[in-house]
């Protein structure tokens, strides 16, 4: 398990600046609800962090951290009700894009595809070298749990087809197992057929901008209105996509079937081989039309899925938003609406004993406001504004409100175990867990790695392991 902690750092001289520091992987033994949180909370207390100070926690969507009852957040709300859940950006966008996938039995024929190309290919490095010779961009394997990385696996698909096409064919040719030979003949047959070209389009639209939106979504400087907003409009550009998006895809697939110079053999197999791969019956209405039928199995589904998707796994995100919304939408509220989402909010951050802003004071604060520079701007961006005029004295509840509202998003969890793939390497098969992890606070902190002085750290070294006492 990977354990981050999320603050907004205040320097006199400088900028407020969101940090995240890595606080090294740990062994989880229990992979219950009771088990991790216990982990979690061990861990903090031997840096002596207390918990009482979080304002909020983010975790991946598995049942165990995210569950209502007995799960990893349930539990820590228990201890600190103002430690709020934030589910992970990152994570959750990557299900939504595996539910689209899921969605259709189409979908999931064509990654099998995908996969078997690279995996013709990559078995031999004479196959390798074949394709080295048609292609600049090689095929690479889809990964199992990232989905929207699979953007990679499809984009040297989606521009070179004809040359991947050509290089099936040389290795069908001087292939001399019969196995080969069959599956070569296959994969050409299939990566030249105009349905292929279609789910090729659909899927790198789609993957294209969801791969955009999650790497913004991993920034260490990503906040939750900003998040939010990327969201929003993710659902919007599919909206569009549903209306326009098919149409546009048969015409770019229309042009790379026209590279491969094989129009007379698609004119004669399409609709052979649309009804063989993408056979949909109504069960009132049978739809003839086999390009309907494709975008009905397989556009459709796999657009739709992932719109509801994402509607439906950010709720909580925006109800989360819409809690500190005040912070933002201050300008368009009236006098009542801005004491009652004061209060919303300040209710959000207070328990029996103790509250972090008096809901009157912040009120007031926000409607004193002088002009600002710009009508829309991020927590971050007034936080600094507020910083800047040296402004913090006069409304110390919109100051602690501001910061709060900052740490509310996903934490680089996601980076740091691509560090680890890094770092335990088949040469390191042997690492224990305390240096994997050391060496992994070292590279993930790398900033604050090089202020270490090199000296301070060979003494205590040396110290530590000297063998000759002195008497």
């Amino acid at each position: 398990m990977s354990v981050i902690i999320r603050i907004v750092r205040m320097d006199d001289d400088e900028a407020p600046e969101i940090k995240e520091h890595f606080l090294g992987f740990l062994v989880a033994s229990q992979t219950t609800g009771l088990g991790l949180s216990s982990l979690i909370l061990n861990r903090l207390e031997e840096l002596n962090i207390p918990f009482d100070d979080c304002r909020g926690q983010s975790y991946d969507n598995g049942a165990n951290m995210k569950g209502k009852n007995k799960g990893v957040q349930a539990r820590l709300l228990e201890k600190n009700p103002r430690a709020l859940f934030v589910p992970c950006g990152a994570h959750t966008l990557n299900l939504v894009v595996a539910d689209a996938a899921k969605g259709s039995t189409d979908a999931v024929i064509y990654f099998g595809n995908i996969q078997k190309l690279y995996n013709l290919f990559s078995v031999a490095p004479q196959r390798w070298a074949i394709l080295k010779d048609h292609v600049t961009l090689t095929l690479k394997s889809w990964s199992e749990t990232r989905w929207e990385s699979r953007i990679n696996s499809i984009e040297a698909v989606r521009y070179q087809a004809p040359n991947i096409r050509e290089a099936l064919l040389e290795v069908r040719d001087k292939a001399t197992d019969a196995l080969t030979k069959v599956e070569a003949q296959a994969l050409a047959e299939e990566v030249g057929s105009y349905r292929f070209h279609i789910c090729t389009v659909v899927w790198y639209d789609i993957l294209h901008q969801v791969n955009h939106i999650s790497k913004l979504l991993q920034s260490a400087t990503m906040q939750l209105d900003v998040a939010v907003d990327l969201l929003m409009k993710a659902k919007t550009s599919l909206t569009r996509y549903r209306d326009t998006g098919f149409s546009a895809a048969q015409a770019s697939a229309k042009d790379i079937s026209d590279e491969m110079n094989v129009e007379a053999v698609l004119k004669e197999k399409r609709l052979r081989g649309t009804r063989k791969h993408f056979a949909y019956e109504a069960p009132d209405e049978p739809i003839r039309d086999a390009m309907k039928r494709l975008e009905i199995a397989f556009f459709n589904v796999v657009v739709d899925t992932t719109f509801e998707s994402l509607k439906e796994r950010f709720e909580s995100l925006g109800e989360m938003r819409s809690r500190f919304g005040v912070l933002l939408n201050f300008k368009e509220l009236d006098g009542e609406a801005l004491s009652n989402q004061c209060d919303e909010l300040c209710s959000t951050l207070s328990t029996e004993d103790e509250k972090d802003i008096d809901e009157k004071e912040l009120a007031l604060e926000i409607s004193n406001l002088p002009s600002l520079p710009s009508s829309d701007m991020t927590t971050l961006q007034l936080l600094s504004y507020i910083h800047k005029k040296q402004l913090k004295e006069l409304y110390p509840s919109l100051w602690i409100a501001l910061r709060i509202a900052c740490t509310l998003t996903v934490a680089s969890a996601e980076r740091s175990f691509s560090k680890l793939k890094l770092i335990k390497t088949y040469l390191r098969s042997s690492m224990g867990q305390n240096r994997l992890s050391g060496l992994a606070i070292i590279s993930i902190n790398h900033e604050i790695g090089k202020q270490l002085s090199y000296d301070d750290v060979i003494n205590d070294f040396a110290i530590k392991k000297a063998r000759r006492q002195k008497f």
